[in-house]
């Protein structure tokens, strides 16, 4: 690509950022966030919806009158974090060899390696939300290692919205585990929204007595307590 291509690219990434269109980095590649970006674009101000960016999106792109995107829908006193999380649900890595580009991005978002996500991607995930919804705190350990989100923020009871992290295989003599974010309870379980359970984002049911701990950034204390059963099914035995 042509140092002009990779300027032009890097500032409609800018502006579309700009109006919440975009989530990835300002790095001028047109990837799959790009591209997804421009089509929802196009399609809030009733323009052909392909990721071509020809005068005409150009013009109402960068016009005062261009649109921003939606918040994302928040339950009443839910984090932005966990809007993010259910944004997300049913996102589902890639067969095979393949990557889905969604996963991938999230990684480049953040400055994380990742090789592909065949490789568990739960604390990716909850990176990648917590980045959306709490940029402010500190990811400064291995967040792909799920035990290791116990390092983050404060400690915290059992909350909708709160990180929850689990232990795999062994309590004490594995360091396999798992993590996302307690949407709801039922007498022997906690229901989960997280990354790479059953190979996609969704709410699932894990026993309560695999919880290591909560976790939430530092200082907050909202969610609700009151966790009410949002999910049936059978327990969780792997997450991976």
């Amino acid at each position: 690509m042509s140092e002009l291509g990779k300027q032009l690219i890097t500032a409609l990434q800018h502006r579309l950022k700009e109006k919440r269109w975009y989530r990835g980095k300002l790095d001028g590649i047109s990837g799959a966030l790009t591209s997804s970006a421009i089509v929802d674009f196009k399609q809030a101000h009733n323009l052909r919806a392909r990721d071509f960016v020809g005068p005409v999106t150009l013009g109402r792109l960068f016009s005062e009158d261009a649109k921003a995107a939606p918040a994302p829908k928040r339950k009443r006193g839910e984090p932005l974090w966990l809007a993010e999380a259910r944004r997300l649900l049913g996102t589902r890595e890639a067969p095979g060899k393949r990557n889905n580009p969604v996963i991938m991005d999230w990684a480049d978002d953040l400055d994380q390696w990742y090789p592909g996500d065949d490789v568990p991607w739960c604390g990716l995930f909850v990176a990648h939300c917590m980045h959306v919804g709490a940029p402010g705190e500190p990811q400064d350990f291995n967040r792909l290692g799920a035990r290791n989100w116990l390092d983050y923020g404060d400690p915290i009871d059992p909350k909708v919205g709160a990180i929850c992290v689990f232990w795999r295989t062994h309590r004490t003599r594995s360091w396999n585990g798992h993590v996302g974010f307690i949407v709801g309870e039922d007498k022997s379980a906690y229901h989960v929204l997280g990354g790479n359970q059953s190979d996609a984002v969704t709410i699932t049911r894990i026993s309560k007595s695999r919880l290591l701990g909560c976790r939430a950034p530092e200082g907050w204390s909202g969610g609700s307590s009151v966790l009410e059963s949002v999910v049936s099914g059978k327990l969780s035995t792997n997450e991976a």
